[in-house]
């Protein structure tokens, strides 16, 4: 079947590329009247003329917007939703479903499918480029905040190799405090917190003089107090981005101590966010039992005497030090790695950018 393979739109600002539209229909009147209301305005559409062409279109391209019919031969609109929704990578791309139908069994149908918004026939050109157009942006816009978080997980992976010594403790931690935070019965967002909390706790020291964050030996006490500041210069960094408003406060707070002896802020108690505790427990015990320039590793055993030892002097929350312990006692894999990196967000880019010339 013959019919046109795009049709490109004016560039909505200078330099920015068109939003790009995948067109899922089989019936060529539509491809003409899309492309007619699209044309000229900052659209560059590509036609697909059934469900597996536009899945063989999505293999090969990236696309802002899908807008597909949902009644077509073969692969209906909503098993088309699916097989998109599959697909890694895929599952914040905006799909808008055009259908006949008002009936809500249908429009549940498609949503349950994997569709965001309803398009009726015939179409509405005003509302038709009004839809495809607040998609694009939402889309364009969540590509924004992924490449800013990549480039912060990126640069948190560049502190962590300055240090040599500390090996895949970003990595360890990440996959640890999850754990953790599982077997304490947290919820998704704050595992993923804790997830993010893993790669990015010493983001801050991105701001600390390397003849500081490097020294060999023991730092002076104005050196400590330059070095304590990596709290809230990485709190700064992250603070304005939404997806790490549950991260944030890890950043700034996994060095407070329960008896409010700790910084920044010297909170105390339950006043130290419940993740900024979670997570520095897990932080503490990988550090004592992984071998430092000032120290050799720790066994389990000296590991929890210490970390007990500092619960009975009043820095951790006593009732988080015992559930760590009860769940690394009864849970023998606990410590395994994952299988593939926990900071898929930034190792790719940082491997890129350590190793360009």
């Amino acid at each position: 079947m013959d019919f046109p393979a795009s049709v490109a739109g004016a560039p909505l600002l200078s330099g920015e590329p068109p939003f790009r539209v995948l067109l899922v229909d089989d019936e060529p009147l539509q491809w003409t009247l899309v492309q007619e209301i699209l044309s000229g305005s900052g659209f560059e559409l590509e036609i697909a003329a059934d469900g597996l062409q536009g899945l063989a279109c999505l293999g090969r391209s990236d696309f802002d917007v899908i807008l597909t019919d949902r009644r077509m031969p073969g692969m209906d609109g909503d098993e088309f939703c699916r097989q998109v929704r599959r697909q890694p990578g895929l599952a914040m791309l905006p799909i808008l479903m055009v259908t006949g139908s008002t009936a809500s069994s249908d429009l549940l149908a498609g949503l349950s499918a994997g569709a965001d918004d309803f398009l009726g026939k015939p179409y509405n050109p005003v509302e038709l480029l009004a839809r495809v157009r607040v998609a694009a942006q939402r889309k364009r816009a969540m590509d924004q905040l992924d490449n800013t978080e990549s480039t912060l997980f990126a640069l948190a992976r560049m502190v962590e190799a300055k240090d040599e010594n500390t090996g895949d403790h970003c990595s360890r931690l990440a996959h640890k405090a999850v754990g953790f935070g599982l077997a304490l019965g947290l919820p998704s967002p704050e595992l993923q917190a804790l997830r993010r909390g893993g790669v990015l706790h010493d983001i801050g020291k991105l701001g600390i003089p390397d003849h500081i964050l490097l020294k060999p030996g023991a730092l002076t006490d104005e050196e400590w107090a330059v070095m304590r500041q990596h709290t809230t210069i990485g709190y700064h960094l992250v603070s304005k981005l939404r997806s790490l408003r549950l991260t944030a406060p890890i950043i700034r707070h996994h060095h407070e101590r329960w008896d409010g002896s700790g910084y920044p802020d010297g909170l105390a108690g339950e006043a130290i966010p419940l993740l900024a505790r979670v997570f520095q427990i897990v932080d503490i015990h990988d550090a004592l039992t992984f071998e430092r320039p000032y120290k050799p590793a720790f066994s389990e055993a000296q590991a929890r005497a210490i970390l007990e030892e500092e619960r009975d002097r009043g820095w951790r929350d006593p009732a988080l030090v015992r559930a760590f312990f009860d769940w690394i006692g009864r849970d023998p894999g606990w410590a395994d790695p994952p299988a593939s990196p926990t900071d898929d967000l930034g190792v790719q880019l940082y491997a890129s950018l350590s190793s360009a010339d």
